[in-house]
């Protein structure tokens, strides 16, 4: 899973949108002490392709950097880094074969 994919420029008001969306989930993916391993990056694509919107977590233990460990998840996932907060952080990426119903929409 080391490929790159194209990440979505957002605008300012799109990344406000997202943080305001993103700010009552809870983390559904965690970052431990293996840091960035195949498993977290597929339940990240899991996660991704069924909501759009993951908040991530870094735990005490996990060997990187939030902000290295934020840009290179964007990275490889091809997801836009929404926010870094502390040890949370959001990504998001649009799944173009989501139900019209479950996509989010962004403000123009």
């Amino acid at each position: 899973m080391s490929k790159k994919r194209k990440q979505k420029q957002l605008s300012s008001k799109q990344v406000s949108y997202l943080r305001g969306l993103g700010h009552h989930l809870s983390p559904i993916v965690m970052l431990g002490k293996e840091g960035i391993s195949d498993t977290v990056l597929k339940s990240v694509e899991e996660v991704l392709i069924a909501h759009e919107l993951v908040k991530m977590k870094i735990q005490d233990n996990c060997p990187i950097d939030r902000q290295e460990a934020a840009k290179t998840i964007a990275d490889r996932t091809g997801a836009a880094l929404v926010q870094i907060i502390g040890k949370m952080f959001l990504l998001f990426r649009e799944n173009q074969e989501q139900k019209e119903d479950h996509k989010i929409k962004l403000p123009v």
